[in-house]
């Protein structure tokens, strides 16, 4: 291994390359069902350095977030974070994001290939403030253990770790083979997960530890293809494929988990608090069961009807196992999302019925 770059080391394994968003990621290692079942069962390892990274800086740092985002950031520690959505002044999403506060900065985390756009965005506000928004990517990459034996994994790799219990909390250690790192408690499908934040020279010596101690405990490599498999299964919406700058966060299923309604005023706010007091949104993002006869799986926007009316449309598709059949995530308007209501789906001249679900498969 001696030598050998992230990328060569991760072909060495067998890794399969895909592009997400512009930037590269690897599909899966060989076997995308093993990979799954290890998500599942034990724990995957994921290289994630692709999603940006952005820091914000300088006295005003938090005051200045916390007038941006839609979730509380003034209170932050050190030591804690939360997750939030930036929003258009029509409270139109941009971006979910992770926040985690450091002593002197604050980390911001997200979907690949947005680094640009939301730093862009961020820096528009900035009018008279002492905030600096620095691309960190080249100087951290981002490894995430994923599965109900995750904790685990970090634990017997990452010498003297303590691990975060709380979700958005993140603890930092520093290893004498890898350099400090910051671990986070951020499950990214149902089961336990954790990301790590290592120094981006040490990337490749941080998977092969990790995989290392991985593989101890039936846990191996994973790639996209399974991680986005358990995402779909959890019921969690990705920005750019489940959510995008169409929708109003409430929409989304991330109501709960990005918004505060007791904090002060930021872009996007007066939007969502008359959306809160007066009524509820158009449509909402729900779990579809689908048929299981199905030749292919729906696309991305492909319809769902309640008898002629136009009841939605489909973001995310999966055969999942889990799930023993077809699934899939969709907007479905308010008056025909019900549990267990039956809709139509249309897709390439052929229909099919789709029952709403509960949003999270477990």
């Amino acid at each position: 291994m001696s030598g050998l770059s992230a990328r060569e080391y991760y072909h060495e394994l067998g890794g399969r390359f895909t592009q997400v968003n512009g930037t590269e990621m690897v599909a899966h290692f060989g076997d995308p069902m093993a990979e799954y079942d290890a998500l599942r069962q034990s724990a995957g390892v994921l290289d994630l350095s692709s999603r940006g990274r952005l820091c914000v800086t300088g006295t005003d740092r938090k005051r200045f977030l916390h007038g941006q985002v839609t979730n509380e950031v003034n209170n932050l520690k050190p030591g804690e974070g939360c997750y939030a959505a930036l929003l258009t002044a029509k409270g139109k999403m941009e971006t979910d994001l992770n926040i985690y506060c450091l002593p002197d900065e604050l980390l911001l985390d997200f979907e690949p290939g947005l680094s640009a756009a939301i730093a862009q965005r961020l820096e528009k506000y900035i009018i008279a403030d002492d905030v600096q928004v620095t691309d960190v990517a080249a100087d951290y990459g981002l490894l995430s253990v994923q599965g109900p034996k995750a904790g685990n994994v970090v634990a017997a790799a990452v010498a003297g770790s303590e691990l975060p219990t709380q979700r958005w909390r993140f603890t930092t250690v520093t290893d004498p083979a890898l350099g400090e790192i910051y671990c986070a408690n951020r499950p990214r499908g149902a089961q336990n997960g954790f990301d790590l934040f290592v120094p981006a020279s040490k990337i490749r010596d941080a998977f092969a530890t990790l995989i290392a101690a991985a593989n101890t405990m039936n846990g191996r490599a994973c790639g996209w293809q399974a991680l986005e498999m358990v995402r779909i299964e959890a019921g969690l919406p990705r920005f750019g494929i489940d959510m995008d700058e169409t929708n109003l966060p409430p929409e989304t299923g991330i109501e709960d988990s990005a918004i505060s309604y007791a904090k002060g005023c930021y872009i996007g706010q007066e939007v969502i608090a008359r959306i809160r007091t007066y009524g509820q949104v158009a449509k909402t993002l729900k779990r579809l069961r689908l048929a299981d006869d199905l030749k292919e799986l729906p696309e991305k926007g492909d319809k769902l009807f309640h008898g002629d009316k136009e009841a939605g449309y489909i973001t995310s598709a999966l055969a999942s196992p889990a799930a023993k059949g077809n699934i899939a995530l969709g907007y479905v308007r308010r008056e025909f999302n019900q549990p267990g209501a039956v809709l139509t789906l249309r897709m390439a001249g052929a229909e099919s019925p789709a029952q709403v679900q509960a949003l999270s498969l477990t």
